[in-house]
């Protein structure tokens, strides 16, 4: 079996306010299996918003245990980023999981790994997935030269990446804190 691509994860923070967007599609070889799959959502009584690429029952398999930690460590999003991360890499059976997170409060954004990254931006900008350079490419541009809301952003570029990524679409889903 070939594997599934087609995710376009994108989060922005600007103006103080977090926006976090994911595109719908979902793609088995050549073939558009779903337009409208929701890959990003809001978790630990709504204050942390994650998105996910890779593959959906190993994504969701990492939010319920993702969570788990907000739970055990009073929604601390730092600390459970990283020991999520070290839980992954060093689990015999999570090091098998295909899979990248997004993580993100009003103060933290995180991309999370099965390598034991967790990697903070040094921008308020963090993209995986298929359309990610495009995605990233063109919310810096509009952070730097427009007045744009960090909502407005994440839709546009989403846009943006969805016209040059066949593996991208514009059936975009987006949280917001």
């Amino acid at each position: 079996m070939e594997p599934i691509h087609g995710t376009t994860i994108l989060a922005v923070r600007h103006k103080g306010k977090l926006a976090v967007a994911g595109d719908g599609q979902v793609t088995l070889n050549d073939t558009v299996l779903k337009h409208h799959a929701v890959k990003v959502r809001k978790i630990y009584h709504d204050k942390i918003i994650v998105g996910f690429a890779g593959a959906t029952a190993d994504a969701l398999n990492l939010f319920d245990r993702f969570e788990a930690k907000l739970e055990q460590y009073n929604g601390n999003l730092t600390r459970s980023a990283v020991e999520l991360a070290k839980d992954w890499r060093t689990d015999k059976y999570l090091r098998r999981l295909e899979a990248l997170m997004v993580t993100a409060d009003r103060d933290n954004m995180y991309l999370i790994s099965g390598n034991g990254d967790v990697i903070e931006p040094d921008e308020d900008i963090i993209a995986i997935g298929s359309g990610s350079v495009g995605a990233r490419a063109a919310a810096t541009a509009m952070m730097r030269h427009t007045d744009l809301e960090a909502r407005h952003i994440v839709e546009e570029a989403m846009k943006i990446a969805a016209s040059i990524c066949v593996y991208t679409n514009d059936a975009i889903t987006v949280e917001e804190i």
